[in-house]
């Protein structure tokens, strides 16, 4: 966050300048800064927007949930269930930061980070998203946790689309930068998802891990995820 605002008030700074040597130099755009005060007012309340909401949801739509000061320390928005958001999410969690700043200083954000289990901001529910911690490549665990055991069922996969398996294999990827209540959650709601398709219905952890572990190595095993 600091060092996003950072980057922010150096854009700021660029523009006001721009603006000011234009006003020095073009007739057009000193006749246009002579104009009323009410749209002096616009234009800065738009410039306002435009660098605090519009910031944040044009990186972490195309940088996958990042801004440079989220990519900077380590951290990323997704989905509850573990799935990229879509430049739709980024848009709606950043519209909400107008209401997390109220009544000032992001008072009510932080409220609702400190009342949030996950530490959602009032976007992040709307959007249904939540902040996560990244490890490096050196701090993760083995990918799979739990090798399939004898006796073990056998899951029709054939009913896995591919968009829900790599839902399954970023949870699987990234559920160790979780929080142990979030991870849980989303294991439980991927999980119900899953099972409804296969006709299966797992309940509680750790067994939640284990089913999805399990699913993603039989579908793997199909050789269907290298034809993908």
């Amino acid at each position: 966050m600091v060092a996003d605002t950072a980057l922010q008030l150096l854009a700021a700074f660029i523009i006001f300048l721009i603006f000011l040597l234009a006003d020095l130099t073009l007739p057009a755009i000193h006749w246009f800064s002579a104009l009323s005060a009410q749209w002096t007012t616009a234009l800065l309340i738009l410039a306002i927007f435009v660098l605090n909401s519009a910031y944040f949801a044009f990186f972490e739509a195309v940088w996958n949930g990042q801004t440079p000061g989220k990519r900077f320390f380590q951290i990323r928005v997704i989905k509850d269930d573990g799935r990229p958001i879509s430049a739709f999410d980024s848009i709606a969690r950043n519209l909400l930061r107008i209401a997390d700043e109220l009544p000032a200083v992001y008072i009510a954000g932080v409220i609702s980070i400190l009342i949030s289990k996950q530490n959602k901001r009032l976007g992040d529910y709307v959007a249904g998203t939540v902040v996560i911690h990244e490890k490096t490549i050196q701090e993760a665990r083995p990918f799979l946790e739990i090798k399939s055991q004898a006796g073990e069922p056998a899951y029709d996969t054939a009913r896995i689309t591919l968009d829900e398996l790599h839902v399954i294999e970023t949870f699987l990827n990234r559920r160790d930068s979780f929080e142990p209540a979030l991870r849980t959650a989303m294991a439980a709601k991927i999980s119900k998802r899953i099972g409804a398709k296969l006709g299966v219905e797992v309940l509680g952890w750790p067994r939640t891990e284990k089913f999805l572990e399990a699913v993603y190595e039989q579908y793997r095993s199909t050789g269907r995820l290298q034809n993908q």
